[in-house]
């Protein structure tokens, strides 16, 4: 029963899958990113601004439904010298067509640190994001992300314990 019930599962999801469309694009936004730490931090925490950019492919599951990946550059921390770095995420977007062009998500992301060795920051992070888009025409867009940070910024050895909060303010292009 279980291995005839995993054949039909599969062979439908396949089905399901090929039938629907993938979209590719590039997403260009800025940034207004600030750390939150658990107790007294550093005394002043400027947010740090920068710019995002970035490539993402969207698979359409449904006429409403997508599951969308990204592969983007973002600069986050603070906006002091020994507390700014530089990530490679990878977010994983599930995506709900409200209305028209209107899109709601949400989903994890894992960061690579690439700013940085040995600095006091984790390689890796983790958060989760939560998207709003408006397709204004089939290739253009405007969205809001904000990503809330899950995990620790910091390494272990460091007695610091931060996360990070990000906003973004972007543009998609579909091609």
């Amino acid at each position: 029963m279980k291995k005839l019930f995993t054949l039909l599962l599969i062979v439908g999801i396949s089905a399901f899958s090929f039938s629907q469309d993938i979209n590719y694009g590039v997403h260009f936004a800025t940034n207004i990113s600030n750390m939150d730490y658990d107790v007294d931090g550093i005394r002043s925490n400027p947010h740090r601004n920068g710019f995002v950019f970035g490539a993402f492919v969207d698979f359409g599951l449904t006429e409403t439904l997508a599951v969308m990946t990204e592969l983007q550059y973002s600069p986050e921390g603070a906006n002091l010298q020994d507390f700014k770095t530089d990530y490679l995420n990878l977010p994983v977007i599930l995506n709900y067509n409200i209305f028209g062009g209107f899109k709601l998500g949400v989903g994890p992301q894992v960061g690579l640190k690439i700013h940085k060795h040995q600095d006091g920051f984790k390689n890796l992070v983790f958060s989760g994001v939560g998207l709003a888009e408006y397709m204004i025409t089939d290739e253009f867009g405007i969205d809001f992300r904000y990503i809330y940070g899950v995990s620790n910024v910091f390494d272990d050895e460091l007695n610091l314990k931060a996360t990070q909060g990000v906003m973004q303010f972007g543009f998609t292009y579909r091609l």
